[in-house]
């Protein structure tokens, strides 16, 4: 979702036998940047739902959000001010499927291999060494600090 220079973002840690998955994307402004799944939440729609179905969207994985490395703020390379909701999840059904279209890559890899990527490699590098650092140092926070369905039906 964007609103006057404002984008609401949502990427998941995926983590499976201590690896974590990562894709590199096919855009034009992160053009074979490496990042966590993830994208945009559409309006009205809850944040724990869109990282869900971002994930499904780009991985074709199911996945259980098991909690949160937090909230970050900052201008993204496009000059857009984002503010992005980082998550961990784990599988709970499918195989790895990338949407061809904006994904063109994805491994597996541990957290720790993070340090060999060249920055100019990475999407956002001084976001990721943020959730990087708290991954690695267990700063995570529990799912229910997000109140679920929110924009429903008005009774």
């Amino acid at each position: 979702m964007s609103q006057d220079g404002i984008v609401l973002v949502v990427t998941v840690t995926i983590v499976n036998d201590e690896k974590v998955l990562i894709i590199r994307e096919n855009k034009v402004n992160a053009l074979n940047k490496w990042t966590f799944p993830g994208g945009h939440i559409e309006y009205g729609e809850d944040i724990l739902y869109a990282a869900q179905r971002e994930v499904k969207e780009e991985t074709g994985l199911d996945i259980k959000l098991l909690g949160s490395t937090g909230v970050y703020n900052f201008i993204s390379n496009t000059n857009d001010q984002v503010i992005l909701f980082h998550f961990i999840g784990e599988i709970v059904a499918g195989e790895v499927t990338l949407e061809e279209d904006e994904i063109n890559d994805s491994m597996w890899i541990k957290i720790d291999d993070f340090a060999n990527f060249k920055k100019t490699e990475l999407r956002e590098p001084h976001v990721l060494k943020q959730i990087l650092d708290n991954l690695l140092q267990n700063k995570v926070h529990s799912i229910s600090f997000y109140n679920e369905k929110l924009f429903g039906p008005k009774n």
